[in-house]
């Protein structure tokens, strides 16, 4: 199996470790995942969730009250404590890459869902930045911790060399109104903002030669940069020869939900479909076990913790998701312009 994809994941000795407990925590959002962070670090000794910044005052002082913490008015005015050893941010999109900056010249170590910002320029720029500071900068990856790709890992052995692979999530919302997640400018391109359609595969497949892809987004009749839903189709051709079409669509044009992964080797094929898989060979179907999806970013949240505390390494590289930021804006390129776009030679995801 290909890992180009996951470099080494051992702390790296510059690392400035972690040796006063509690680690003391400051949090930006307020929404879903917030919430399993936050209920992660209250339960965990070795962290004190210190702060939480969030988009409303209301939604701010709620989670704070419930997570007996401190509500802060702005992001900026939490890392400006200045007595924070992590932060973790989990906000819109377009704001994550002046967030990550601020906190690592505030000397934090950073934990950031994915995407780690919108513009891969501006990452590679942070992950220098991080590394220069001796800090951590870690990307949540949790599909790569989920039973499916645990499954599809234990089982590539299987496939023989893999020709062609199959991607399709789609997501049914009713009247989404305003929600950041459906602006355009907030989210980013589809595909960018969903950057684990992608990296589940660059995980496996390894370095992309070219990407075309086409994109339709239907528009809120009275706010423009409001969306009802959104499609994406990309076609991802692997240097090794591998073809990939990758399918993501949500909001109010959707009836029937649909997450499916395929991929077909010379030797086998494995399919998943929801949380259910199975590998066909020779005519014969084996079912396969794929663990749950639940507790993932509580398990995110206490390998970042060990992490720091114990040196342990965590699963995934930041620099491995730069590298599948940069297939995501190569499909927003291609599909703004109508052409093909050809990845630079240099951009790998074993650096």
């Amino acid at each position: 199996m290909t890992t180009s994809s996951s470099p080494s994941t051992n702390r790296s000795p510059s690392l400035v470790p972690v040796t006063q407990l509690p680690i003391r925590v400051g949090l930006v959002g307020t929404g879903f995942v917030a919430k399993l962070r936050g209920q992660t670090l209250q339960e965990d000794e070795r962290s004190r969730l210190v702060a939480v910044a969030g988009h409303t005052p209301e939604k701010t002082e709620e989670f704070a009250q419930i997570h007996r913490t401190t509500a802060m008015n702005s992001w900026q005015d939490l890392i400006a404590r200045g007595d924070l050893d992590l932060a973790i941010i989990c906000n819109i999109n377009r704001d994550r890459g002046a967030i990550i900056r601020a906190a690592l010249l505030a000397d934090c170590h950073v934990v950031v869902e994915y995407p780690l910002c919108l513009d891969p320029a501006e990452a590679e720029d942070l992950i220098a930045l991080a590394t220069a500071r001796q800090r951590l900068l870690h990307v949540e990856h949790i599909e790569l911790l989920g039973g499916v790709h645990q499954a599809l890992k234990q089982s590539w052995n299987e496939l023989g060399e893999v020709a062609y692979a199959r991607y399709s999530t789609l997501n049914p919302q009713r009247l989404v109104g305003r929600k950041w997640s459906y602006n355009r400018e907030l989210l980013g391109f589809p595909l960018t903002a969903a950057l684990s359609r992608l990296h589940r595969l660059t995980d496996v497949l390894g370095k992309v030669a070219t990407v075309s892809c086409q994109s339709r987004f239907w528009e809120e009749p009275t706010e423009s940069e409001y969306f009802r839903a959104c499609l994406c189709s990309a076609q991802l051709r692997f240097t090794n020869g591998a073809i990939a079409s990758v399918l993501y669509g949500k909001g109010e044009i959707f009836c029937a939900s649909e997450r499916k992964l395929e991929l077909h080797g010379s030797q086998g094929t494995l399919i998943f479909d929801g949380d259910r898989g199975q590998l066909v060979r020779d005519g014969e179907i084996t079912p396969l076990e794929v663990g749950t999806r639940r507790g993932l970013f509580a398990k995110d949240t206490q390998m970042v913790l060990d992490h720091l505390t114990q040196g342990t390494p965590l699963y995934v590289d930041p620099r491995a998701s730069l590298y599948t930021l940069k297939v995501a804006d190569a499909a927003r390129l291609a599909a703004e312009t109508g052409r093909t776009t050809v990845l630079e030679e240099e951009s790998e995801p074993n650096i």
